[in-house]
């Protein structure tokens, strides 16, 4: 039974959501108050409900990383269920690890649009193995840790201008709720303008309809979540994403079984082909096909050379590598930032607590995944949703990754939980890391343009890093150029010194950036 709460001075920082103070439960004791002090919950203005419902609302919300990824690294040649408990099995590390040591609110996974770039770039495009390209996961993970011990990540990331730091936030936040929408089909491919609304037509086909009950099912599901999330958000009920989502599932199925007995087609399917799988037969292939193939098939580039020299290799190799590294430790940068300030959880000076440790746990989850058999390990956006429901502290991380390790076993639970109900979560999340842009100000061009691109580009890029890069980009060249047109006759607004200087390792970062547009894509 919980324990009743009490009203207690608020710690410093600590807030919900929606920036209102909370009261911390009481003291603990025996194996909770041993728990309380090393996660610091009551510290944190949490308690062990909310970390408990944060940790399950991260776990529904980037669970689908476990059958997508399986998916597209299988196209390699690998048994699908040896990538699905690859996958499950580095999540779990890294989680763990940003658990316990950083002590965060944050899951790792492998990384959206990294896999894409392992099968379709190093694999499909490169002419490499999957063996191969587990190489370059290595490297990027060993290169990682030397920055990471180095204190160079943490440079890296406070030469990052202000306005940028600024802007990451809102568009992790479209980025997200852009998956979201995807992934429930709310928003579909289209052939001339890229992306559209999912037609919502029922009439007959013969009258220009397309959908059908079961297409918009799922879709009517999402946008009553959403409004009922807000209702509940703003009423003040707890653990209103939880609710929406396990709500959401609920009605999903009820409407699925009801569009079965009435014969719908997507429904019958959904409902005939779920069947419950053997996990053994995932865990015989992963360890035939996957675990440590790094060491024993990777180093073998012979299929390669056979048709290109070693200077090509060695580009490759390089090229590739760079670009792993860049992506992931920006992405990660870029969503540990967006997600503490969604929950006020930034340090006084606006840093990241505990970034040096959450850098060597994505570090150390990318070479452990590199040797488990996926790509690159990253930090997952959607850990934003857990902290929108409450999760400050790495018990909610510890919660995620127990539900992983279920996952591991029981993939067709997991899938039980709809994308229609998860989005419920992204998009709301979306809408919650929007507030940021009230501190840009949108009347000053060289601040408005970085962070516009900054906002704009995660989400039309599919990539946090590509925001990033473009945000460094544009700000430098529009400081240098105001530099140099200083004393000039121009605008007043103009000729006042830039407000941050630049400084070295912004350029550096910013060359970077260049050479990985202009060698890798």
């Amino acid at each position: 039974m919980e324990t009743e709460e009490t009203t207690v001075a608020e710690p410093q920082g600590a807030a919900q959501p929606d920036g209102t103070a909370v009261a911390p439960e009481p003291e603990y004791k025996g194996f909770a108050a041993k728990l309380d002090k090393f996660f610091g919950v009551r510290k944190a203005g949490s308690t062990f409900r909310k970390e408990i419902i944060g940790g399950l609302v991260t776990f529904m919300a980037m669970v689908y990383i476990l059958p997508v990824n399986a998916g597209m690294l299988s196209l390699t040649g690998v048994p699908y269920g040896a990538i699905y408990i690859a996958t499950a099995l580095s999540a779990i590390i890294g989680t763990v690890l940003m658990a316990l040591l950083a002590r965060l609110p944050m899951a790792q996974a492998s990384g959206m649009g990294l896999n894409a770039f392992f099968t379709f770039t190093i694999c499909f495009g490169f002419g490499l193995s999957y063996a191969n390209a587990l190489v370059l996961i290595l490297l990027d993970g060993i290169v990682f840790i030397l920055l990471t011990v180095t204190g160079l990540r943490k440079m890296l990331f406070n030469a990052i201008p202000k306005v940028v730091r600024v802007a990451i936030p809102a568009g992790i936040g479209l980025f997200i709720a852009f998956i979201g929408l995807q992934n429930v089909h709310l928003v579909v491919p289209d052939g001339e303008t890229c992306v559209k609304l999912a037609s919502f037509n029922l009439l007959p086909a013969s009258m220009g309809g397309s959908a059908t009950y079961g297409s918009i099912m799922p879709l009517i599901v999402t946008v009553l979540g959403i409004i009922a999330v807000a209702i509940m958000a703003k009423k003040g009920v707890k653990g209103a994403v939880l609710w929406a989502i396990l709500g959401g599932a609920a009605l999903y199925w009820i409407f699925m079984g009801i569009g079965y007995g009435y014969g719908d087609a997507a429904c019958k399917d959904v409902i005939d082909t779920f069947t419950f799988s053997n996990p053994g037969t995932a865990f015989k292939d992963w360890g035939t096909e996957s675990l440590g193939k790094v060491f024993t098939d990777g180093f073998n580039f012979d299929g390669y050379l056979a048709t290109h020299n070693g200077g090509s290799l060695a580009l490759v190799i390089i090229s590739s590598a760079f670009a792993f590294c860049l992506v992931d430790m920006f992405d990660t940068m870029g969503t540990l930032y967006g997600a503490c300030a969604r929950g006020n959880m930034l340090e006084k000076d606006g840093g990241i607590p505990n970034i040096n440790k959450a850098m060597i746990c994505d570090a150390i989850a990318t070479t452990a995944g590199a040797i488990a058999g996926t790509s690159t390990v990253t930090t997952f956006v959607e850990s934003s949703s857990g902290i929108a429901a409450g999760a400050r502290t790495g018990l909610a991380s510890l919660m995620t990754a127990g539900c992983f390790f279920v996952a591991m076993f029981l993939s067709p639970i997991a899938d039980m939980i709809p994308n229609c109900a998860t989005a419920i979560a992204l998009i709301y999340v979306g809408v919650l890391m929007m507030n940021c842009v009230r501190e840009i100000e949108w009347t000053d061009a060289a601040e408005a343009v970085p962070a516009f691109l900054t906002i704009a580009m995660m989400p039309f890029t599919y990539n946090i890093s590509y925001g990033i890069a473009f945000g460094i980009i544009s700000w430098l060249i529009i400081k240098v150029f105001l530099l140099l047109l200083k004393g000039k006759k121009t605008e007043p607004e103009t000729l006042d010194q830039p407000e941050e200087k630049i400084n070295i390792v912004t350029i550096v970062i910013a060359v970077m950036f260049i050479l990985m547009f202009f060698l890798t894509h």
